[in-house]
């Protein structure tokens, strides 16, 4: 289970109040990822080794650092030298960790603190000896690679903050822009320069954040509303999680000058229940926000008053739609509503309603402060400034990264991600959740930007990135995404409750082996058909993978009506077979559910075709390698 509530114990701090500004940090970052990991283990075990010796060092929670592949992360950050980042660290490795940096000068202090230190269980008899060079080396290399290419403006100070240490945000100039904007910018100057810097929601349709803003602005209302959409919820995605998690404070800050600008006085996060850690830091933001006089009334004098509160989305994907998501806000069933009107000109209540990504509020603060040029110098003529992508999948280094727009998708996967696994080959990347689309490896020089990806087929969506690899079934990913919008349909259009079900169907029977040549030509027409007919864009996406998969790997889809998955992974259609070379040691029996395979030891073993359910488990644990997917 993922604690909602901060590691740290109060005493924690008031020690690190004793301690001077300037003073060695030992970095641990407490984002869901990490704490699933055991990283609020590693920070306790690291809090107890600093406190028994009496040193003068800060353990700190810190936001996510993005590598998620080596979780739990420690960072050791000392004023005037390198920092050393430290990968998937146990408890028992904190005193190793500490030793390494700040080990005690005296050596009878040692000898006695290690005859009765308190905390045997974290030791063992080497508990001072410098972790193994070759294994720093070997990360500094891993760390140089992955963070190299990203530029961070959405995750500025990443892995560096407390995230919810007021004080140390604005010593980084958090709320700098705020101030301006509240003291000495006029509405109007505030959004031309979000217009000027070419920031494109990133919540999926890339539509532009000043103009956005505009129609809110000029909208008439007695009232109006702006509201955080954090209803992440396409699989293999957590990018909004993290910014929630990690930058409190900057999403609240993006969000406060949005409602100035467009005269908001009341906002909203809407936040997908299964967050709990995101919902929780958001929310002592908010009130640390109260305390300090950011929000509230009258805020810095400057007449303008700004109430933010926080919704539970009870995780429906389509409440992610804007106007799914104001049905869900007023109490209604989570459904999408024709438009116009859109919700700047009539949103939630009816009044005007601003309503954009949280990665889009990330980016505010940045750009008030360094104007919009500083912005605009990264990405594409038609899509500016950086992204933020949840890199998941076959990659080997998989995480959450932000890069400029216009990288291509093998600097993503072979620089920062480090390729697929040894032996694999990288085959496909799938873009936008269930309604992206499956972009080929032989395109994999395509820049990343809003256009280009359409082109494809493909959308930027959110910011998920599935790494496929030679493994993987194309037309298994495309049924597997396909079923997820089905399930997720709010029901409300024929065209996309009926059209994704009947694509579905034909994708299942095509992977269990009955699929006729007639089935593709249908797969084609009926997803054109949902696209062009559908109410909302859930369903007016769905077919995307279906579409893409088609034009980029029909063969696949061919040999399934041939009786043949060449990946191996559709279960109708391959069988387990056990080679001459097998040497009999059962292991494979021992461990099939389904008595398929015979005990006979140290003779070659068979598999029973009939009683086979294709759990894998013989392939896996087979010391040989004596069984193949046929």
């Amino acid at each position: 289970n993922i604690r909602a509530d901060m590691p740290a114990m109060e005493d924690d701090e008031e020690d690190l109040n004793e301690l001077p500004d300037a003073c060695p940090e030992i970095r641990i970052a407490l984002d869901s990822c990490c704490i699933a990991l055991g990283a609020d283990k590693v920070y306790r075990a690291l809090k107890d080794v600093v406190k028994h010796y009496d040193m003068k060092v800060k353990v700190k929670s810190v936001g996510c650092m993005g590598m998620a592949c080596n979780s739990p992360l420690v960072e050791v950050a000392i004023p005037g030298e390198e920092t050393m980042l430290y990968a998937k660290v146990e408890p028992h490795e904190a005193v190793k960790v500490i030793m390494k940096h700040f080990p005690p000068k005296n050596l009878i202090k040692r000898f006695v603190n290690k005859l009765d230190l308190g905390i045997n269980h974290l030791l063992d008899d080497n508990h001072w000896r410098p972790i193994e060079t070759q294994l720093l080396r070997k990360r500094a290399e891993t760390s140089a690679a992955f963070f190299g290419p990203q530029i961070r403006i959405a995750t500025e100070h990443c892995g560096e903050m407390d995230p919810l240490d007021l004080s140390e945000y604005r010593a980084k100039d958090g709320f700098v822009a705020y101030e301006k904007v509240l003291t000495e910018m006029s509405s109007e100057e505030v959004i031309k320069i979000v217009t000027d810097s070419g920031l494109r929601g990133r919540g999926g349709g890339g539509f532009s954040t000043g103009q956005k803003w505009t129609f809110v602005l000029n909208a008439v209302g007695d009232k109006k509303y702006a509201i955080v959409n954090g209803d992440e919820g396409d699989p293999g995605a957590f990018m909004d999680r993290m910014l929630l998690e990690s930058y409190p404070f900057r999403v609240i800050e993006g969000l406060a000058i949005a409602s100035k600008s467009v005269g908001a006085t009341e906002a909203f996060f809407y936040v997908r229940a299964e967050y709990p850690l995101a919902i929780t830091r958001i929310q002592q933001a908010i009130d640390i926000c109260m305390t300090a006089g950011l929000l509230g009334k009258n805020i810095m004098g400057s007449g303008f008053d700004l109430e933010i509160s926080i919704i539970k989305g009870a995780g429906a994907f389509i409440c992610g739609e804007e106007t799914a998501m104001i049905n869900s806000m007023e109490g209604e069933r989570g459904t999408p509503q024709t438009r116009p009107p859109f919700p700047a000109i009539s949103g939630l209540f009816g009044k005007p309603t601003l309503i954009n990504n949280v990665e889009t509020f990330s980016n505010i603060s940045y750009i008030i402060r360094n104007g919009p040029e500083e912005y605009a110098k990264h990405g594409t003529v038609k899509s500016k400034g950086t992204k933020v992508f949840a890199l998941a999948g076959k990659v080997i280094r998989g995480g959450i990264i932000e890069v400029p727009l216009g990288i291509t998708i093998n600097d993503i996967v072979y620089k920062i991600g480090g390729g697929v696994g040894e032996g694999r080959t990288f085959k496909a990347i799938q873009m936008g959740g269930p309604s992206g689309g499956c972009i080929p490896a032989r395109l994999g020089e395509t820049a990343i930007d809003y256009e280009e990806l359409k082109d494809l087929g493909a959308i930027m969506g959110s910011g998920g990135m599935v790494v496929l690899d030679d493994t993987d079934c194309m037309v298994e990913i495309a049924r597997y995404f396909l079923s997820f919008a089905k399930e997720e349909s709010c029901g409300k259009c024929s065209i996309g409750r009926l059209g994704t079900t009947r694509l579905n169907e034909i994708l299942e029977r095509i992977c269990a082996g009955k699929g006729k040549k007639a089935d593709l030509a249908e797969l084609e027409d009926l997803g054109n058909h949902v696209v062009a007919g559908s109410l909302c864009g859930l369903c007016g996406t769905a077919p995307n993978p279906v579409l893409t998969t088609l034009k980029y790997f029909r063969e696949e889809y061919e040999a399934h009506l041939n009786g043949h998955c060449p990946a191996g992974k559709c279960k109708d259609l391959i069988s387990y077979v056990i080679e001459d070379h097998c040497i009999g040691c059962t292991i494979c029996a021992q461990h099939c559910p389904t008595d398929a395979i015979a005990v006979t030891p140290f003779r070659q073993h068979f598999v029973e075709d009939d009683l086979c359910i294709k759990c894998d488990l013989c392939f896996q644990v087979c010391p040989e390698d004596a069984i193949f997917i046929k």
